[in-house]
């Protein structure tokens, strides 16, 4: 049987501006690595490309194995709310970078918070009715 290492979550939030992927243990209270698209790239408007993110999760993946976590649990959060629902395009290659550098990936779940009739629209969104 294979010796199971530490299990971790790996929160990636992909919005279409930045992409920032936070290591925590498995209670997701304490932090154990953090870095951000803004940390690795100098172009403020390549924070959210998928080569950003791909060295974000390189950089995480190096972090988690010095920690000794083998095992990860992926949630992947978009703006939410009001805004848009979906992840950034750099959610996808953060997942697909975290494989590469050998972390175990258990589960992938998207967290995007959605609301349900609660805070109204701005001016512009809400639109005319006729």
């Amino acid at each position: 049987m294979m010796a199971l290492g530490k299990t971790g979550i790996i929160h990636i939030y992909a919005s279409h501006n930045d992409t920032i992927i936070l290591l925590t243990d498995i209670t997701g209270a304490e932090t154990l690595a953090k870095c951000s698209g803004g940390m690795v790239v100098k172009a403020q408007h390549k924070e959210s490309s998928p080569y950003a993110a791909m060295k974000v999760a390189e950089t995480v993946a190096q972090k988690a194995r010095e920690k000794g976590i083998t095992e990860v649990e992926v949630r992947v959060r978009g703006q939410g709310g009001l805004r848009s629902k979906s992840p950034g395009q750099g959610a996808e290659a953060a997942i697909r970078m975290l494989t590469r550098m050998g972390v175990r990936i258990k589960t992938i779940n998207n967290v995007t918070p959605i609301p349900h009739d609660g805070c109204r629209k701005k001016k512009r969104d809400r639109g005319k009715k006729h």
